[in-house]
């Protein structure tokens, strides 16, 4: 199956880990070599309906939901992302777990299925490899911006130097139990 679906699509699907015969024998099946008519990335998640559909009025957005659909393709795919959510030493863990703690896990679910999806149409149509370095990238660029915003609350506090360091010394006191 690997074989017949790297001679089909050019590239090994199967680098992505928790992507599984299924996922991939419903895009061999249901979308085919028409997977080239999506231009963007964003096209193609939002045909499989993985994307929210906003109701914005006066530039603010009033209501959102992700519309639910019969496309195969997506249902294997959410049910990758469900599995990827269950993992420990997965990639994609930390991004699954970040929209779990804000918006649930149903919310979890269909964002890490629609990454999967960006990821595919990306090695499909660029023909990129699977770049499993990316997602630590983002997960050290997101590491970086929460330094940066406690930075700027700490700065906006304008703790002396006296209550810095009691409140340091607190929270090491706290870990080490």
């Amino acid at each position: 199956m690997s074989h017949l679906a790297y001679q089909y699509f050019r590239t090994d699907l199967f680098a992505i880990s928790g992507i599984s015969y299924n996922a991939v024998l419903s895009l061999l099946t249901s979308l085919g070599h028409d997977i080239h008519k999506f231009p963007t990335a964003k096209s193609f998640a939002c045909w499989l309906g993985l994307v929210p559909n906003n109701k914005i009025s006066g530039g603010k957005i009033i209501g959102n939901r992700t519309p639910s659909g019969k496309n195969h393709i997506a249902k294997a795919l959410r049910h990758a992302a469900n599995s990827i959510g269950n993992q420990k030493d997965h990639e994609l863990t930390p991004f699954f777990k970040r929209i779990a703690f804000k918006k649930g896990r149903l919310a979890a679910i269909i964002a890490t299925a629609r990454k999967l999806a960006v990821i595919i149409w990306n090695m499909i149509i660029k023909a990129e490899p699977c770049q499993k370095n990316r997602v630590e990238i983002n997960d050290q660029k997101q590491k970086a911006m929460k330094l940066r915003y406690l930075d700027k609350k700490l700065h906006a506090l304008q703790l002396s130097k006296e209550e810095l360091e009691k409140l340091l010394l607190n929270r090491l006191l706290s870990v080490a139990y």
